[in-house]
Parts: structure tokens; sequence; C-alpha cells
């Protein structure tokens, strides 16, 4: 069976997650990079991380990489690769372009020539003058860092943050993605308790759940990949399978507090849609009748930020509140996502680890507050 060389990509800071999951998965031999983790695999690889990669934005597969520094290289390199043995002959094939500090700048001018580059290499297979594109896609992206060029087909479609469960969604959620990485950076497991005391629609802790349960993110969407004649659907069909067999029964409760009803309910649709809402308590309570009689456990959070002045304000009062709260906390691990620097002396504590991240375009720190290991 032919090995492509696949690519994870990541969100940056995610990188050694996503390299530990596909570990875990038992993928060895990974090159981990800014904003990617390289493997090799097969089309039923190509199922299978798809299907159980939590942190990961995509899986794509790398065609080609090279340096180029004219329109004439691009074009005579991109059609120098074996496009045949990917693309068939109806195939849709939209180009996608990005470029950072190269000499070929023109993004829309590189997916052009990438194009007919292609084009001009599936003429030969082919033997025809015209393709017409009406059979399967194949996402393009020709992305040159540094005069380097990569030339990538992606087999997710959508984003794998798309899991299928948040058709509702509040005004600023967190990706599914970051929060799944949030939870593995944590030392939550079933045996403990999780808090998140300002859930919103609930998006960390049905990401804890469905790890808790070793349910596949990906098993109720759909991906690019799955309509491309090289993966039967023999292949797609074995790895969720497989994926459904591998839920676990664990019995554990995670409880979510939020100070907005309709947010609740949001969080209570999403969790019942991921099959997960038998596993979370959501409630409405204000930050400032939060406690817990439980001796350990874990808060992971992500506080409102406050990025407009008066919200600001309003945020960081409300840090120094989880401070004075969470002090009495001692034999609990405490993890918070937030974009203010400032976060670890409006606390009143520095943290045992930080870790800088992206929330979409907005930079933030997890801080991760350790507390003892319960008693066996």
């Amino acid at each position: 069976m032919k090995k492509w060389d696949l690519i994870a990509t990541a969100t940056f800071g995610l990188e050694a997650v996503v390299a530990r999951e596909l570990r875990n998965l038992g993928y060895q031999d990974l090159e981990v990079e800014n904003s990617r983790v390289l493997f090799k695999g097969s089309a039923a690889d190509i199922c299978r991380t798809n299907l159980w990669l939590r942190s990961a934005d995509r899986v794509l597969i790398r065609m080609g990489e090279f340096k180029a520094l004219s329109f004439e290289e691009l074009f005579e390199k991109t059609k120098a690769l074996p496009w045949e043995e990917l693309l068939t002959e109806d195939a849709e094939f939209p180009v996608q372009g990005k470029s950072i500090k190269s000499k070929l700048f023109s993004v829309p001018d590189c997916q052009a020539i990438v194009k007919k580059a292609i084009v001009e290499r599936l003429k030969q297979k082919y033997k025809r003058e015209w393709f017409e594109e009406t059979g399967p896609r194949y996402r393009l992206e020709v992305g040159i860092l540094r005069d380097i060029v990569t030339l990538t087909v992606d087999t997710s479609g959508q984003g794998l943050h798309k899991r299928g469960y948040r058709q509702l969604a509040n005004q600023a959620p967190l990706k599914e993605t970051l929060a799944s990485a949030l939870v593995a950076l944590s030392y939550w497991n079933t045996g403990r308790y999780l808090i998140d005391p300002f859930c919103g629609s609930g998006t960390i802790l049905i990401e804890a759940a469905m790890q808790g349960l070793n349910i596949a993110p990906g098993l109720n969407r759909a991906f690019d990949a799955e309509a491309w004649p090289q993966i039967s659907k023999d292949i797609w069909e074995k790895a969720k399978s497989e994926a459904r067999a591998a839920t676990k029964n664990v019995d554990f409760r995670l409880i979510g507090y939020d100070i907005d009803e309709q947010v609740l309910s949001i969080a209570r649709h999403n969790a019942q849609l991921a099959g997960v809402g038998e596993y979370i308590d959501f409630h409405r309570r204000p930050f400032s009748e939060f406690s817990t009689k439980t001796k350990y456990g874990c808060i992971i959070s992500n506080p409102p930020y406050g990025e407009r002045m008066g919200e600001r304000r309003d945020a960081q009062s409300l840090y120094r509140e989880m401070g004075k709260r969470f002090k009495e906390l001692d034999t609990w691990s405490i993890y918070i996502l937030t974009a203010d620097e400032e976060f670890e002396k409006l606390y009143g504590r520095r943290a045992s680890k930080k870790r800088k991240l992206y929330n979409g375009r907005i930079k933030v720190d997890y801080y991760q507050y350790y507390g003892p290991r319960p008693p066996s």
C-alpha cells in the first residue's frame, strides 16, 4: 500500500500536543516543526488520523517541497510531481496560496502557475486538453516560506475543529481543538473532578468528556477524502467501526457554571449532540457563589478576557477574585487561559508553568497551577 508524506497542521504552541496524539496512535519517526508535524502514512492512516486527532487543524498530503526563486522554476518543479497518482481525470482542484518572506510574493500569480503546471501534467496522463472538474474535490495549497515551496492536498475539508456537535455557540467560542489541548495539557483524568466556572457553551467540558470516554472526535462528520477513489469506502468504514468499538464505558461527572442561562442552554444542547450530555452538569451560578467541598480536582477555564477597556477592568477584577477564592483550593490543579499578561500579578501567585498559545488571532497564555497528586 502506498505511503504518503502526511502533515498534521497545528496552531502555534500545540505542535507537541499533536505529536503526542500521533505517538499514542502508534506513529513514529515524527518531524515536529512550527505549526506542523510530519509523518508517513497509507490511505488507512489518512482515515484514522482524521477521525482521531483532537488538537490538529487538518491532515494534509505533502506532494512536494522545493526551492523556487522564479515563476518558471515554480512551474517546472510543480509539473514534475506525480499529480496523476492522486488527481482523477474529473477532479475538482482549487488552489489556495500564501507567501511569507519570499521572492515569489504574488499569491494570485503563484496559484495560477501551480494550477497551470498541474493541468499540463494531467494532459500528459489523460491525453485531453480540457478538464471539467466535476468530480471529487482535492483542495490544494501552495505555501511559500523563505523561498521554500510546499505543495499540499487537504484530506480533511473543513477544519478538524468542526466536530459536528457545535451547531449553536456563544459569540466568542473556544475552538474545539484548542479546548481539547487544554485538557490534554492538564492533570485531569476520569478519576478526578473537573469544573469549569466560566463554561460558556461548554466546549472544554465536552472535549474532556470525549477524551474520558475515548470518543473519536471525527466520528460525526465528513471529510473531503471520503469521496476520493484512492481510499475505498471499505477502508473508511473499517476505520469508523474501529473508532466506535474503542469507546469506553466510564463513570465520571463534570461540572460547568455560567451566569448566562441562555448560554447554558446552548451548552446542554451541544453536549447532547456530542453524546456526552449525561456526564456533564451545567448550572447557572455567578462566580461570587463558587465553592466546592471536594478535596482533589481540576479547574480548567477560559474566563472573559475583556478586550475593550471597560471590560478589561472588569476582567482584571475577576482575576483578583479568582486568586482569593482559588487560594483555598491548595490541593486542586488549576488551569486558566487568558490574554492578560498581568494575570499572575492580579491572581496573586506565579504559575507552576506557563505556555504561550493562540486563541484564533489573539495571543494568550495558559497558566498552569499544579496541585499535589491525590492519594491512591
